[in-house]
């Protein structure tokens, strides 16, 4: 293991300003990824990959060849390029705290950001280690670029030590995931592999084996304008009308504040508009697929009673799919996560089958026909200026690579 060669790795691909633009009309939304994937892409050839290539959406794919001598089937590993939108990722200063002493880090770029324990209890699991935050003025980008680092790094060390055995390894860096548009352009025949594994997890050995099902409501509230002076009568205003529709919406249930575990959600996040007209971004999210369809009713009744209640007001509610809960999909393939757990086994760790809040790439990656559980790369606040991750818990990610490699090329020993 090189560990100052991963957290060299780490920090320079945080560095490049990756964040996702969703209005851009562009694929990828922001030329920072491109930028980015050319720099991996160059490195990849570096070590010696075979067919690396970023093609014209701005993927890189590479493969390390097998070194075992017989026939052994192919696996791909996968990460995201871009970070959130939701905080700004350019100029990211991180801050690197080596042997982290339990207390509350105080980040330098803005002393009202604070990492404490008491409201981050895995901070505590790093006591000894090195912590690397941001200076709190920006997201870190751990998410995902601590999954890119910990591909890279574990191809690193199959490169220099071909002592270890491994079949065929797919590389796969995808665009546009945080903004749900990550597999839009990737072939899974072009993947050609009997199983793929997303680096986009948190903490250390934990094996995510569902997601929620996803739908993305857009709710269109249409009034009618006119000069507030001669409004008595004739205004209809779909600001007031949009207020009403949010307002009607659980609060103490399917809300991301008062839900947890397995509980789905309705999630209005972004509301823009004026008088004439308002819309409502909400997400729609439950590990139940069906359960989607019970949010989509209560969005359409919500709209009706809004329509009934402020006469000339029209609300209109379309729900588009995003994603679906891994977990059916993982069956079609038990072995992806039955090795990711032998490799843990085999390292002395004990692994852990956990579920994500959300969703990763390899939602839609077992949707179309590859499955795809998700492992730990030690993210942690993801989204946030508080963002950080452990070196430490990276190492071990490297570690769990390599020796899943081996157990494919073992047929799961």
């Amino acid at each position: 293991m090189n560990p100052l060669r991963l957290e060299a790795r780490f920090l320079r691909y945080v560095r490049v300003d990756t964040t996702a633009m969703p209005d851009s009309g562009t694929y990828p939304s922001s030329p920072g990824q491109f930028v980015l994937g050319r720099m991996l892409a160059d490195e990849l050839r570096e070590l010696g990959l075979a067919d690396v290539e970023q093609d014209a959406n701005g993927l890189i794919w590479g493969t390390l060849p097998s070194n075992t001598g017989s026939a052994v089937e192919a696996i791909a590993l996968c990460a995201h390029l871009d970070t959130s939108p939701e905080t700004t990722g350019k100029d990211v200063k991180p801050v690197v705290w080596r042997q982290y002493d339990g207390g509350e880090l105080t980040l330098p770029g803005d002393s009202r950001k604070v990492l404490r324990p008491s409201a981050d209890p895995e901070l505590t699991a790093c006591v000894g280690q090195t912590v690397i935050t941001t200076d709190g003025t920006t997201l870190l980008g751990a998410d995902d670029k601590a999954g890119i680092a910990v591909i890279m790094e574990a191809v690193a060390q199959l490169v220099d030590h071909p002592e270890k055995k491994h079949g065929p390894i797919r590389i796969c860096f995808t665009c546009d995931e945080e903004i749900g548009h990550g597999v839009d352009h990737v072939d899974p025949k072009k993947l050609a592999a009997v199983c793929c594994y997303t680096l986009d997890g948190a903490g250390r050995d934990e094996i995510d084996i569902e997601t929620f099902s996803a739908d993305l409501a857009v709710i269109t509230v249409t009034g009618v304008n006119i000069h507030p002076s001669i409004g008595k009568g004739r205004m209809v205003n779909a600001v007031r009308g949009a207020a009403a529709f949010v307002d009607r919406l659980p609060r103490d249930r399917l809300s991301p504040e008062t839900t947890a575990d397995r509980e789905g959600f309705l999630h209005p996040y972004h509301v823009e508009g004026g008088v004439a007209e308002t819309k409502i971004q909400t997400l729609l999210r439950d590990f139940d697929t069906a359960g989607l369809a019970g949010q989509a009713k209560l969005l359409h009744d919500t709209a009706a009673a809004v329509e009934r209640d402020f006469p000339g007001l029209k609300v209109d509610v379309q729900i588009t799919p995003q994603y679906r809960n891994l977990a059916e999909g993982l069956k079609q393939e038990p072995r992806a996560v039955a090795y990711a757990e032998q490799a843990l086994k085999n390292l002395g760790r004990t692994p852990r089958q956990t579920i994500v809040r959300g969703g990763t790439d390899g939602s839609r990656l077992t949707e179309i026909g590859v499955p795809t559980p998700n492992l730990s790369t030690a993210e942690h606040n993801p989204h946030s200026p508080l963002e950080w991750c452990c070196l430490e818990e990276m190492e071990a990610a490297v570690a769990m690579l390599v020796e899943l490699a081996a157990v494919w090329a073992r047929g799961g020993k």
